[in-house]
């Protein structure tokens, strides 16, 4: 089974920035889509971002485009979600998932494999 390890979340100013890490443990992250899904208290769970498992594709919500830049380096097994331009209303708990499809999805439900998340704080 795939485990899945996040780190790097922090509280940081506005404009501050942080770069998110996801770590597979055990399998390799090759065939999964690895998406970024943040869950802020009282509301649903948003996609933020996704990268594809073969033709590197992204995807970003409308909410951090041109914030957020989601990367992988397979040879270390680690996807990483490198954020800019931080706003308050980025504030929740970030979670590294991933699914056997080949491509992305910006529907949480859809990914099969999930971290324990890590928490992004931005406050003023």
């Amino acid at each position: 089974q795939l485990q899945l390890v996040e780190s790097g979340g922090d509280l940081v100013q506005p404009g501050g920035s942080l770069r998110l890490s996801c770590v597979a443990s055990s399998l390799t992250l090759d065939p999964y889509a690895i998406g970024w899904i943040r869950q802020a208290p009282g509301k649903e769970r948003e996609v933020v971002s996704c990268i594809s498992s073969n033709d590197g594709s992204t995807y970003y919500a409308d909410s951090v485009k041109g914030r957020f830049t989601i990367s992988r380096d397979n040879a270390k097994n680690t996807v990483y979600l490198q954020m800019n331009s931080l706003k308050p209303e980025d504030t929740a708990v970030y979670y590294c998932a991933a699914t056997h499809r080949a491509y992305c999805s910006g529907y949480a439900i859809m990914y099969d494999y999930w971290g324990q998340g890590t928490q992004v704080t931005v406050y003023s």
